[in-house]
């Protein structure tokens, strides 16, 4: 069996400054949601964490209240800087966007009843829809390295796409449901691995 190549050692920010810097960048690409953005850049680009750790730091972000790119941020922050970091991840996602959005909020109050406007606000829904899709659809391969393993993964996606898209349950009751099976699951694996090592 051919040696498994060694993994390039992660980056981090450089200072609350940088971090600052990205997220704000982070944030001006992302109309409409970042996920797409956020995956390429932390992942990909920056190289602050590996695709594992950008599924379970995701995962977090979103159970938590609030948005979840917004949590992302706050995490990594408080991760390499502690508080001051945190707040600086958080000032770089919402500062820029926030003028932007005020901005465009005036313009757009403006033509709001065109056609033309009510077409563009629905094609860009869509290309976001694809981009969500897209990024979900690259990351399904750090699920081969998850506990839970790959079909348990793929069933507890398609019983939370099924609670939410088809039978219309609160998205809070199809969280604790398919939350509390993957924790359970994840914890018997967890132990079960514990215990073959031991």
């Amino acid at each position: 069996m051919p040696p498994m190549p060694e993994q390039e050692p992660l980056n981090q920010p450089r200072s609350k400054t940088d971090l600052f810097v990205s997220f704000t960048l982070l944030a001006l690409q992302g109309f409409g949601g970042v996920l797409a953005v956020v995956q390429r850049e932390l992942v990909e680009k920056k190289r602050w964490m590996t695709r594992e750790q950008f599924v379970e730091e995701w995962a977090v972000a979103q159970i938590m209240p609030g948005p979840n790119v917004v949590n992302l941020s706050l995490m990594i922050g408080g991760r390499y800087f502690g508080l001051p970091g945190a707040l600086a991840g958080l000032a770089g996602m919402l500062c820029a966007p926030l003028v932007v959005a005020l901005l465009l909020a005036m313009a757009f109050g403006t033509v709001s009843d065109a056609a033309w406007a009510q077409g563009a606000l629905r094609g860009m829904g869509a290309v976001s829809a694809g981009l969500i899709a897209g990024t979900g659809i690259k990351l399904i391969s750090a699920l081969r390295s998850n506990p839970m393993r790959m079909p348990i993964c793929i069933a507890l996606a398609a019983l939370s796409f099924a609670g939410v898209a088809l039978l219309r349950l609160p998205l809070a009751w199809v969280l604790l449901g398919t939350g509390a099976l993957g924790c359970g699951w994840a914890w018997v694996q967890l132990a079960r691995q514990a215990g073959e090592h031991a």
